[in-house]
């Protein structure tokens, strides 16, 4: 897409009618954006390709290592869509960024190429003109941006990071565990003071977070710019999937995802063995590998419960929708999940979803599609039992799991990456050509 040069202080000259809703010249900070990936580098691209496909002309600013991935998916799209996108590749000097391997020192170095890419931005908009621009990865809510620098109107979000464990919830986290959300905590706790995050807050147009935890973080005098919004979206249609004809009638859960403290499989399996207790013959699927994946063998062993649970390492993509078949419900007791990926996926299937009323889980799952459990009050064993009385409502034949699996597969359609994108630029229109303060 060639650009074409046009007055910067304009914000609404350019904007035409596209099928009923304006389209805008968006700058999208994108740091992690990769086509086919999942996490951070999906969420990039799926908002930059929904855009486009929207009928916005859209700039992404991304890392240069995307090129490898983005360039030739880009030559793959159909090209009206093609035409709407174009990607501007930007890091940091080599000797800036030696220091940088793997995770170590990313947040750090991530800080310092917002620096650099708002920079840059900033050159590039006074040959463009955007109308708006918005920070779709790597956006949390003790993390700045520069981006509301730009003087336009300035999207941030969806924000996470703001989601808390619950104090009587951590007893089996382990020294390591406590540590790391204590830090976690503070950090959280700091935002309040940060005068980086205030400016990133001042200068922003919307405000989406992902969880009401997460808009608590967020000054007062801002919450009114705050809506809650998931980071993540699906792509396709519902899989209209009934359970495979091979699975027994004996009820069978699934967790799937990393082995780690916070996402409460310690609690999860502590309700099973209470469900076991009435229904004996039910069984659980344990798929992923991780740090805590031993200590929830030993768990497995105390609770007498071995012998009723399957372990198994990661399943391809290609696969995922045979594991979702074989299953009744996922169970995904997360502590602290922005996103949760996998409860969308899993509903995509229509396979209904127990889960804490906390983060993202927490906002997809309703009672058409699974149960979100209260995460507060009464302590560990209280929250166990309502787990437990949990997996007992959507596994009783009362509740029809053919009436619950159609629910899923609709609460899922409520999450596409098209219906996520138009709720946010459906908002941000009214206000488009509002400057925000600038640096």
């Amino acid at each position: 897409m060639a650009l074409e040069p046009r007055n910067a202080t304009s914000s609404t000259g350019s904007d035409h009618q596209l099928g009923g809703a304006m389209a805008s010249r968006i700058l999208v900070s994108a740091y992690a954006c990769e086509p086919g990936k999942g996490s951070e580098p999906g969420v990039g691209w799926n908002w930059a390709l929904t855009l486009a496909r929207s009928g916005h002309k859209v700039w992404v600013l991304t890392r240069k290592n995307n090129a490898l991935t983005v360039d030739p998916e880009l030559s793959r799209l159909d090209s009206a869509i093609r035409s709407n996108l174009e990607f501007i590749y930007y890091d940091l000097p080599k000797w800036a960024r030696w220091w940088k391997k793997g995770g170590r020192g990313v947040r750090l170095y991530y800080l310092f190429w917002q620096w650099g890419a708002y920079l840059k931005a900033r050159r590039l908009h006074a040959r463009v003109g955007f109308d708006r621009v918005h920070h779709a990865t790597f956006v949390s809510v003790r993390q700045p941006s520069f981006m509301g620098g730009l003087g336009i109107p300035f999207v941030f979000g969806p924000v996470g990071g703001g989601e808390h464990a619950p104090w009587s919830l951590r007893r089996d986290f382990g020294l390591r565990g406590w540590l790391l959300d204590g830090v976690r905590d503070l950090a959280n706790a700091l935002v309040q003071w940060d005068p980086m995050m205030w400016r990133t807050f001042r200068q922003a147009e919307r405000i989406y977070v992902t969880s009401e935890q997460s808009r608590a973080l967020v000054p007062a005098r801002y919450r009114h710019k705050t809506e809650v919004r998931l980071a993540i979206g699906i792509e396709g249609e519902p899989q209209h999937d009934a359970l495979a004809a091979d699975v027994p009638a004996a009820p069978r859960f699934l967790y799937l995802g990393r082995f780690l403290y916070w996402k409460g499989m310690h609690l999860g399996m502590r309700a099973f063995a209470a469900y076991l207790k009435r229904t004996p013959s039910a069984r659980l699927s344990m798929i992923g590998t991780g740090p805590d994946e031993l200590r929830l063998r030993r768990l497995a062993h105390e609770l007498g419960i071995e012998a009723s649970v399957d372990w198994s390492p990661w399943v391809r993509q290609a696969e995922l929708g045979d594991v979702y078949r074989a299953h009744h419900a996922l169970l995904f007791p997360s502590l602290h999940d922005s996103g949760g990926m996998v409860a969308l996926e899993a509903l995509q299937h229509g396979l209904p979803v127990v889960c804490l009323k906390l983060g993202g889980p927490g906002v997809i799952v309703d009672d058409t599609c699974g149960v979100a459990v209260d995460a507060e009050g009464g302590g560990r064993q209280a929250l166990v039992s309502r787990l437990a009385t949990a997996l007992h409502t959507v596994t009783d034949p009362a509740n029809d799991l053919a009436r619950m699996r159609a629910g899923a597969r609709a609460r899922a359609g409520a999450f596409s990456w098209d219906a996520l994108v138009a709720s946010v630029y459906g908002a941000t229109h009214a206000t488009v050509g509002t400057p925000g303060g600038r640096m």
